[in-house]
């Protein structure tokens, strides 16, 4: 999932900090002396970003970061040798956060190499509710502008035709959710949501960053810096009603997003399993040779501020999908 409130960073100059916290000072070339120059530079280019706004920042020994990564670097002579070695992967691993990623000049991913977990639960079947509970899936999404606001509207199209004046309540379904782009999803999902502040983020200083729902938008920041706006928004015709979310361990990134928007929410309740544990929050980092960094520099919060950053456990925990379903029907109406 990728902030978009804050604006990327170049590095023109790059502050090495001799530890965690520690003064700055600037560190030396790796002791075998065969890396070039030029691959030096890159590398201490993505390391002084890592080092500068990883949300596990404060926690890291950075003079024993660096010279595993140096190391992993080995003889690199070009910037396509550090690319193509094993020092961004080891980089990746080691920042702990298990969500950041780069992607090469060429598109080429390098994926975080450690996983947070293993996820065996079960696929859920196709879900049919009775009359009188709503019914809408927010699945994944990776996309921008137009795909995102189509993603957006067929969300709220979902919502629009299960709604009618005689609905208990509402299943929000983000079972399998594996994350991507969540604004188009949080607007989407808005008239079941409701408007106002649904969630945030919050850095290692303590900076809170706000986001929600308020008239077909998703913003971050305040209510007038919307991402994703629907031009004309569905409005429910019972507003304000009690929401089950299902979840299970399939749920990332983005989709614990959607999950964290419904905490603390009044008159919801949520069922399944616990998600992933990827609820925290990446901004892209442009590198001087046309890649991107995308670095986990926060925790998601509910709307309460409370901080997660792990696996988000349901109220009622129910391994069998089915199950998980039927349950929540029998919440929505009460029972």
């Amino acid at each position: 999932m990728v902030r978009r409130f804050a604006a990327a960073v170049i590095l023109t100059a790059v502050l090495f900090l001799s530890a965690c916290g520690g003064a700055s000072s600037v560190p030396t070339r790796p002791s075998s002396g065969t890396m070039s120059a030029v691959a030096h530079a890159y590398v201490d280019e993505f390391l002084g970003i890592m080092q500068i706004h990883s949300v596990n920042r404060y926690k890291i020994e950075w003079a024993l970061f660096r010279s595993m990564v140096y190391q992993s670097a080995g003889g690199a002579q070009t910037v396509r040798d550090v690319v193509a070695g094993a020092a961004i992967s080891t980089a990746l691993a080691q920042l702990g956060d298990h969500h950041s990623q780069y992607i090469a000049a060429d598109g080429t991913y390098i994926h975080n190499p450690v996983p947070v977990t293993s996820c065996f639960d079960r696929k859920p079947e196709p879900v049919s509710v009775p009359d009188g509970i709503g019914y809408v899936k927010v699945g994944a999404f990776s996309g921008q502008a137009d795909a995102a606001l189509q993603f957006a509207l067929s969300i709220q199209n979902q919502v629009m035709s299960a709604d009618n004046d005689r609905i208990a309540g509402w299943i929000v379904d983000t079972r399998g959710n594996s994350g991507g782009n969540m604004w188009p999803m949080i607007a989407g999902v808005g008239p079941v949501l409701g408007e106002g502040l649904a969630g945030a983020f919050i850095d290692p200083d303590g900076n809170v960053t706000r986001w929600g729902y308020t008239q077909g938008a998703a913003w971050s920041d305040n209510e007038s810096s919307a991402i994703v706006a629907i031009p004309a928004p569905y409005r429910l015709l019972r507003p304000n009603p009690r929401v089950a979310v299902l979840a299970d361990c399939g749920v990332a990134s983005s989709g614990e997003a959607v999950v964290l928007a419904f905490r603390a929410r009044p008159n919801t309740r949520s069922f399944g399993t616990p998600t992933l544990g990827v609820s925290t929050a990446n901004e892209r980092y442009p590198l001087s040779d046309g890649a991107t960094l995308i670095l986990t520099n926060s925790l998601m919060a509910d709307r309460n501020l409370a901080p997660y950053g792990s696996v988000i456990a349901p109220d009622e925990v129910i391994s069998d999908p089915a199950q998980t379903v039927n349950r929540a029907v029998a919440w929505l109406r009460g029972q």
